[in-house]
């Protein structure tokens, strides 16, 4: 397929700069595969679409403080942001500026902390190495900045509003963002009527929310990210398909994290390592009935992989409906369920 058939016309005043107060008072448009139709509602609503014995996947990665604000040796700043640990002390990373940050660039943090551009990525980036492990982990505490995607302009004053309520396992530098939206109370009543609530782990790096470059699908290539899909989670999983019980998955994060751990229609086993899993229409879900997101980019990896779930035409109707009354976009936005 050609990546301009996954193109929308999105204004930019619809990409939402800051978090909604509270967090279920996003709106929510649901999207039903059976009737082609598309409902408006608010997400604390969610609760009435599901019902009791349905399995909800969510993804428990955190954030992690990934951008680090350091001195060049020939004076002047450097933006350092870590995207993913290669281990003993090195990280791919972006930085900014990188034309004054050459290969063999020493940059400081503090006193003492000193981080040397090694090599250059394929796309762009830089490979950085400080001088020992523990040193990059007490960078990120003492120095570190969670990023906020670059599209959002504003300041927020709560940074932990770029952090689910239930994220525990360090490792993303891009928050899970359909799963903002929970609460504490909202989960409470999810648990109340009879859900049962399941955490996997995908830890999200920035590759994923790019859009995509190639002329045609086959070309593009995700990133590869970490994932870990614990054995007490396959164990749900696979009594919920056996029994005919729903598995509602929260993000397109948690949808490739179940299809990449999937064996056969309706089993998946215990998974740790890497995913490039890429789902285009034509993919056949194997394990997925129910999926919440948010509203996501023109030509992106997120909107090919709802349309996949959804069917295109549905997704685009339902994405002009959403322009038209006006939903918020991406990372701080309103979110969808799809039936």
């Amino acid at each position: 397929m050609q990546t301009k058939e996954f193109e929308y016309i999105l204004p930019e005043e619809l990409i939402a700069q800051t978090p909604i107060e509270p967090r279920d008072a996003s709106r929510l448009l649901v999207i039903d595969r059976n009737t082609n139709s598309s409902t408006e509602r608010l997400f604390s609503d969610v609760v009435d679409y599901f019902k009791e014995g349905d399995l909800l996947v969510l993804n428990n990665t955190k954030v992690i403080p990934a951008r680090l604000i350091a001195k060049r040796s020939g004076g002047g700043k450097t933006e350092v942001f870590l995207l993913k640990d290669l281990g003993n002390g090195r990280w791919e990373a972006l930085v900014k500026p990188g034309n004054k940050t050459p290969v063999n660039s020493i940059l400081t943090l503090g006193e003492s902390i000193t981080i040397k551009v090694e090599d250059k990525t394929e796309d762009g980036g830089r490979i950085v190495q400080f001088s020992s492990p523990e040193e990059s982990e007490i960078a990120l505490r003492d120095f570190g900045q969670v990023p906020l995607p670059p599209y959002i302009k504003e300041s927020i004053s709560d940074i932990s509003r770029y952090q689910t309520v239930y994220a525990s396992i360090e490792g993303s530098v891009a928050a899970p963002t359909a799963a903002l939206h929970f609460t504490p109370e909202l989960l409470n009543k999810l648990r109340e009527k009879g859900v049962t609530i399941a955490y996997t782990t995908l830890h999200m790096g920035l590759g994923s929310f790019r859009p995509i470059k190639e002329e045609s699908l086959e070309a593009h290539r995700m990133p590869f990210e970490y994932l870990c899909v614990p054995e007490d989670v396959v164990e749900k999983v696979n009594q919920a398909k056996e029994e005919g019980r729903r598995v509602v998955a929260c993000g397109t994060d948690v949808v490739r994290t179940l299809e990449s751990a999937a064996i056969d229609k309706g089993r998946i086993k215990a998974f740790q390592g890497t995913t490039g899993l890429f789902i285009t229409p034509g993919y056949q879900f194997k394990i997925v009935d129910l999926v919440i997101t948010n509203l996501h980019l023109p030509r992106s990896s997120h909107l090919v992989l709802v349309s996949a779930f959804a069917g295109r035409e549905l997704i685009l109707k339902a994405y002009e409906h959403a322009v038209e009354s006006k939903f918020r976009f991406y990372t701080f936005g309103d979110a969808t369920l799809m039936l």
